[in-house]
């Protein structure tokens, strides 16, 4: 059997470059297939044109042609977040130099759990973490921060270090607007049930939480959120910060959607009161157009980071340390780590604080201008003006039945990708903007897709 050729040393780029020739037109010729934001035809559909594409995915001889077929079926069978009708998620579309260094990612291969595996990728994990903890924490103080897979796992991580710190206990209070990944922590911990706290129209009540702080026994945690996943809403951070001072309670905030805020002159104060906190969760795979995964856990005290330290004698050895090898173990529970970092510093540098504020500002000036034609068109209702890149728009007078019918057309249609969202009692759907790319033009047609389907149901008419 000849031997394969490897993406990395002295023949890795001239294997490479007849690949990525092949991976760029699997891509091209898949989208153009797909024709839409979405592949046609709902679930059974997409799955049987895959199925008889790909035919059998273990053969006995291998297949040349196995690159070209998969890419290409995968890209005809995707949801394209760069397609401005692509609007359900905080699913962004990457940007294309942040896209190549995951390439040369992937090539190095390095894995963040000793030094030997990546001298250079760890240093430049310390430079960037570093840099997004100041960012967030202000340049007083030492503060730090973690490399993790999403906002889930950074929301894992604060709550374990929130338990450390209070002693081995901590009791959760948290909105009922937030992510789901908190709550479920406290399962995953063992913690006690979080008390959870009322939030009208989406944002935790400084009031309620004031009451909840008083009459529950410590020690606290406090979880607020920049940006909520159904409506993109801030909860009220400096007065929040207030109470958890005033009752000795841990304040984590959960800014995986909103933390880019933070490079954007113009609404960088929407975020006023993040700089209290004692964690926070930043997740750049959402506003701030990375490949997944591009979480960030900040710590304002470094020295909560203790609770994660852990030996292993093949990686971290005792006088390894001593002798000046960085110890990595325990920057993550983790054990081996792709280096993920290397596509957030491209795009930080690339782009600068400044470029990457003229794209937020793009994406949330985009929720502005479709929050208008939805207030300005008779045959819907604006649930509220976007505090971020989110608008919540429904049918005027439809069910939630209806709500849901279609929403489930167009994404069976494969015209449109919208999310849903209760909120208020009833059922809204969403559009979530993240391409800096989607035009005035494009919203309007994505309006009137939403009016034309709720006009064909309301005929009688099914998707197909």
């Amino acid at each position: 059997m000849r031997t394969p050729s490897l993406a990395s040393g002295p023949e890795g780029a001239r294997a490479l470059r007849p690949l990525l020739a092949t991976v760029l037109d699997a891509l091209d010729t898949g989208a153009r297939s797909r024709g839409g934001p979405l592949p046609a035809g709902g679930p059974q559909a997409v799955a049987a044109r895959l199925r008889r594409a790909v035919g059998e995915i273990l053969p006995g001889r291998g297949d040349p042609q196995a690159l070209l077929t998969l890419v290409r079926a995968v890209a005809e069978g995707a949801a394209d977040p760069a397609h401005p009708r692509c609007a359900a998620h905080l699913h962004c579309p990457p940007l294309a130099v942040a896209a190549a260094a995951d390439l040369a990612a992937s090539v190095l291969n390095p894995s963040l759990d000793s030094w030997d595996q990546a001298p250079a990728a760890s240093e430049l994990e310390a430079m960037v973490t570093q840099a997004l903890a100041r960012e967030i924490h202000g340049p007083g103080g030492n503060p730090d921060a973690l490399a993790t897979t999403g906002g889930t796992e950074a929301n894992h991580l604060a709550l374990l270090l929130a338990r450390e710190a209070r002693g081995g206990t901590v009791r959760l209070v948290v909105g009922d607007n937030a992510h789901h990944s908190l709550p479920r922590a406290t399962w995953l911990l063992g913690l006690p049930d979080p008390v959870v706290v009322a939030a009208p129209g989406g944002r935790l009540d400084p009031a309620a939480l004031d009451a909840a702080l008083s009459r529950t026994p410590g020690p606290l945690l406090v979880a607020a959120t920049a940006g909520t996943t159904d409506a993109g809403l801030i909860d009220p951070l400096p007065e929040i910060a207030d109470r958890c001072a005033a009752h000795g309670a841990r304040l984590h905030i959960d800014a995986a959607y909103g933390g880019a805020l933070l490079f954007s002159t113009r609404r960088r104060t929407l975020l006023d009161g993040l700089d209290a906190a004692d964690t926070v969760t930043l997740d750049l795979h959402k506003l701030g157009w990375q490949p997944a995964a591009a979480g960030i856990l900040t710590v304002r005290d470094p020295g909560d980071l203790a609770a994660l330290r852990h030996r292993a004698d093949y990686l971290n050895a005792d006088d390894d340390t001593d002798a000046g090898l960085p110890d990595l173990l325990g920057r993550s529970l983790r054990t081996t780590r792709r280096p993920d970092i290397l596509k957030l510093a491209v795009t930080l540098k690339t782009f600068g604080r400044d470029g990457l504020g003229a794209l937020v500002d793009q994406v949330c000036a985009r929720a502005e201008e479709f929050a208008a034609l939805v207030r300005d068109h008779p045959g819907f209702d604006l649930h509220a003006p976007p505090a971020l890149s989110t608008v919540l728009f429904r049918p005027t007078a439809a069910p939630d039945t209806t709500v849901a019918a279609v929403r489930r057309a167009l994404l069976t249609d494969g015209t449109a990708v919208l999310g849903r969202a209760r909120l208020d009692g009833r059922l809204w759907l969403k559009a979530t903007l993240l391409n800096p790319a989607t035009g005035p033009d494009d919203l309007a047609a994505l309006l009137h897709l939403v009016a034309a389907r709720r006009a064909t149901l309301a005929e009688g008419h099914t998707p197909r």
